[in-house]
Parts: C-alpha cells; sequence; structure tokens
C-alpha cells in the first residue's frame, strides 16, 4: 500500500493534492504545524522542519513524500536537507518538491533541495511554478494586502510580464508526480496559458471588481522598503525586491504546456480566475 506524506497540507498546493490523490485511492498522511487535520480522510500528523522531535512520526511507513519550503526562511535547504536524507534512509523513494520557477538547480536555498533529490532521489520531481494567481486573492500576502488596502499594487518589475498560475493547476500537476506508476524524474515548469505585466493585471482586477487598481512603478529600492513598512523581514524583501527584477528584465516571460501535457486539460487563465474570486473584495 502506497502511503503519501503531503508536507504543508493546509496551503494553496497541499490541501489540493492531499484531497486528489485521496480520490486516486493512495493513503495520504497530512502534515502541518497544527493538530487539526486539514482533509478529513487523510492521516495526520504536526509537522515542523525546525522541530527533529516531529519527523519520526512523519516518515514512518511512507513511500512518496510531497515537500515545500518553510516560510520565510532565508535558506531553507538547512532545515530541509536532513530529513530528507532521513527519508531516503528509511525507505522512501519519491520525493516531489514545490519549487519555484525562479530557482535554479544547484543555486542556493532551493536549488540545493533540487540539486539532492535529482543525484540522490530514487525517484523525484521538482515543481517550478511561475508566481501564483492566489498571491492577489489571499489576504495574508503583501500584494493582496496592498489591494485591500489602497487598491495598488507596488512592484520593481516594470514592464516584465509573469506566465501567472491558478495553484489548483501547479496540485494538478503534482497529483500526476505522485500517484503515477511511473516516476517524472524532471523538473516541470508550469505557468498559466499567458504572461501578463503587472499593468495588464491592475486592468483585470480593475474590470472584474469595479474598482480602480493601479499598478505602481517603483524602483527597486522603494518597493524594498514598501514591503518593509509592511512589516517584511528586510532579507526577505531584499529577495523579493531582487526576483522584481529578474521579471523586469523578462526572465518569466513565458508560456508553457506543462499543466496540459501533464494533466491533459488545459490550465485556467487570469481572467477566469478573477471571475471566480471576484466575492474577494466585494
Amino acid at each position: 500500500m502506497t502511503r503519501v506524506l503531503v508536507i504543508g497540507a493546509a496551503g494553496n498546493t497541499g490541501r489540493p493534492i492531499a484531497e486528489g490523490l485521496t480520490a486516486e485511492g493512495l493513503t495520504v498522511r497530512t502534515a502541518t504545524r497544527g493538530t487539526r487535520p486539514p482533509v478529513s480522510a487523510a492521516e495526520h500528523v504536526r509537522f515542523d522542519w525546525a522541530d527533529p522531535s516531529t519527523h519520526g512520526a512523519a516518515l514512518e511507513g511512507v513511500d512518496r513524500m510531497y515537500v515545500l519550503a518553510p516560510a520565510l526562511v532565508e535558506d531553507p535547504s538547512a532545515l530541509m536537507l536532513p530529513v530528507l536524507e532521513r527519508a531516503f534512509a528509511g525507505g522512501v523513494r519519491r520525493v516531489v518538491l514545490l519549487s519555484a520557477s525562479a530557482v535554479a538547480e544547484g543555486g542556493p536555498g532551493l536549488g540545493q533541495v533540487h540539486h539532492l533529490l535529482r543525484t540522490q532521489a530514487p525517484e523525484w520531481c521538482v515543481l517550478q511554478p511561475s508566481w501564483f494567481m492566489q498571491n492577489f486573492t489571499d489576504p495574508r500576502h503583501h500584494w493582496a494586502a496592498g489591494l485591500q488596502r489602497d487598491g495598488t499594487l507596488t512592484t520593481a518589475t516594470g514592464d516584465g510580464r509573469v506566465g501567472f498560475v491558478d495553484a489548483a493547476d501547479i496540485a494538478a500537476v503534482g497529483v500526476r508526480a505522485l500517484a503515477d506508476d511511473v516516476s517524472h524524474d524532471t523538473a516541470h515548469v508550469i505557468t498559466g496559458p499567458q504572461a501578463l505585466s503587472y499593468d495588464d493585471v491592475a486592468a483585470h482586477l480593475s474590470r472584474v471588481w469595479n474598482r480602480p487598481i493601479r499598478h505602481v512603478h517603483a524602483s527597486p529600492e522603494e518597493a524594498r522598503r514598501h514591503l518593509r513598512d509592511g512589516g517584511m523581514p528586510d532579507t526577505y524583501a531584499r529577495l523579493l525586491t531582487m526576483l522584481d527584477g529578474l521579471i523586469r528584465d523578462g526572465a518569466e516571460d513565458r508560456v508553457t504546456d506543462t499543466v496540459l501535457r501533464v494533466t491533459g486539460r488545459a490550465p485556467r487563465d487570469f481572467g477566469s480566475f478573477v471571475r471566480a474570486h471576484a466575492s474577494v473584495w466585494r
């Protein structure tokens, strides 16, 4: 019997992955920092990357894992690598990692985790999505917070474009990477069907929400200060501002066929996503 550990099972990708795997008939063990199971049909354990006392019960009897980084940690590899090495030693065969399209294998942080999986995991897959559409609707995210506060998006991306992707589409690819009999053994770059600038995003939001939304074109220092003023740690604000620069220079201006090729259905477009979440700010 295949047992899949889903770390971060209360999140935008973890919950639908846990639900999708359950629907596929796999035994699912959800893992979060809380004690309440986010998916009713699953086993559940409390898990914290920074607390080794939670790792043994989470890994026991597991064949496959879905993993994502602890939030707001400058170098998540320091916490993740020892747990993954323990998982391999304990018999875990397949690991699917949520990384990001901007993170190259072998680079700092998740790039190190990516490299470990490709070189040491018996079976592996790395999901490298572009930026989440949910960042505009989840009030915990700084973009959504700015929209709610004053109807603005402040970035240093200039006219750079991004292939924004629905987390549900990322999760659908993740389900296949975990459930398929044959391991994918690859990195999947995942985007939506179109690349949009933040000016395009503001125009979409303005039309659907029937309120003026404005993209503020900030300098890198202005964008960093804006994030810090919103309560973000400076180290993380510096990272996000650096990623804005990559977007400005065209690094995210691409569209892939990954969702259609892996799942058999087309990814959701941004307009459809915004219309489906129109009630968020009403």
